[in-house]
């Protein structure tokens, strides 16, 4: 048996302890710098309990006008997931390096990292002044924000292919149809599906916010009946948005069963 070499130890003790000591140092610079009190955090419960008792009982009067908002809602985050999905599907075959090569993946994948890295509302803003105000501004900003992170879930997924399958079917003679059908598509499936109704469910949250800079949805109203102290009726919006996130994940955990 080969004696073990010290100084190897020595490095190999090393590479396994660095990353903890970078991220306890992270934490305790940003724990230092962020001026926590828990004092504060002791008090703010009272405040809290007298901000949600505002918002009890839900005003019910608005139903209707809550119930065409969400549907509003609904409508940008799903045309903005389509469009994402069409957007990634593309971008992310071409960001895949088992299927391009690097002059053509790394700077996709650069330009990935850089839609994933501009805010959402910076997008929106932007998307509100060049199409004007509506849900039209919502489902552009959506849908190029959501292709940075669904395009890289796809090129990854297509990368963790593995090629035996691909290559028995190959060299049985079946066609690139039948490769991508029975060897390909089977392995990516159920990693798609799953980001892709991740991110659904994330875009539907995030459309949340749109309201802020004119792009329509609940948000829009939910800004203006609490900046009009109307909590009582954002609490009601508040309310089907969560009942409608739950059903969403309800779907989320059906459709995992099926791809199974």
């Amino acid at each position: 048996m080969k004696p073990t070499d010290p100084d190897e130890s020595r490095r190999a003790s090393w590479r396994a302890v660095w990353p903890s000591l970078v991220i306890g140092a992270a934490i305790l610079w940003a724990g230092i710098g962020s001026d926590i009190e828990l004092s504060r955090v002791a008090n703010a419960g009272g405040r809290i309990a007298e901000f949600l008792s505002r918002m009890f009982p839900p005003d019910l009067s608005i139903a209707r006008e809550a119930v065409d908002a969400t549907l509003e809602t609904l409508r940008i985050a799903i045309l903005g997931t389509i469009g994402c999905i069409l957007a990634s599907a593309a971008l992310g075959f071409l960001a895949a390096e088992s299927m391009t090569p690097r002059a053509i993946n790394a700077p996709v994948k650069a330009m990935l990292a850089l839609m994933r890295a501009i805010p959402l509302i910076l997008v929106a803003m932007l998307m509100v002044g060049a199409v004007g105000l509506g849900p039209l501004p919502g489902i552009l900003a959506i849908a190029f924000h959501a292709t940075g992170m669904l395009g890289k879930f796809y090129a990854d997924a297509i990368e963790g292919v593995d090629r035996a399958p691909v290559a028995a079917l190959e060299s049985a003679g079946a066609t690139l149809l039948q490769r991508l059908r029975y060897a390909v598509w089977p392995q990516m499936a159920p990693d798609l599906l799953r980001d892709t109704v991740f991110r659904f469910e994330l875009n539907l949250r995030e459309s949340l916010i749109l309201g802020v800079v004119g792009a329509g949805g609940v948000g829009f109203y939910i800004q203006t009946y609490v900046r009009s102290f109307q909590y009582d009726k954002a609490a009601t919006l508040t309310i089907i948005v969560v009942l409608i996130v739950l059903l969403i994940e309800l779907a989320n955990t059906w459709l995992r069963r099926l791809s199974r």
